[in-house]
């Protein structure tokens, strides 16, 4: 297969992604979404790396699953947080966060 069908991937991936975090309210959706969005990049990066013969895609492309990993990881401790103190997690209402 070419590089064409895992760009055309990645990208239908990625606006599936822009598209849920665009007109989805709930955090973990929103969350999952980024995720698609991030997933999409790497694909796009190991395509990439497999054309040109070199790691250089991969390596990116883990570091890209590190960050992930953080972002959710920290999003779903304040997702908790909200909802121990009896809070909405709508992304709508959330006002306890703003200075």
């Amino acid at each position: 297969m070419g590089i064409a069908w895992y760009l055309a991937v990645s990208a239908l991936i990625f606006a599936i992604g822009i598209g849920g975090v665009l007109t989805k309210r709930n955090p973990i959706v929103i969350l999952l979404c980024l995720e698609l969005t991030l997933n999409a990049g790497n694909l796009a990066l190991v395509a990439f790396a497999r054309m040109w013969g070199n790691a250089d895609g991969q390596i990116f492309a883990l570091i890209v699953m590190v960050v992930a990993a953080c972002e959710v990881t920290v999003g779903l401790g304040l997702i908790v947080a909200l909802h121990r103190r009896g809070l909405k997690v709508d992304v709508d209402e959330l006002e306890e966060l703003r200075g």
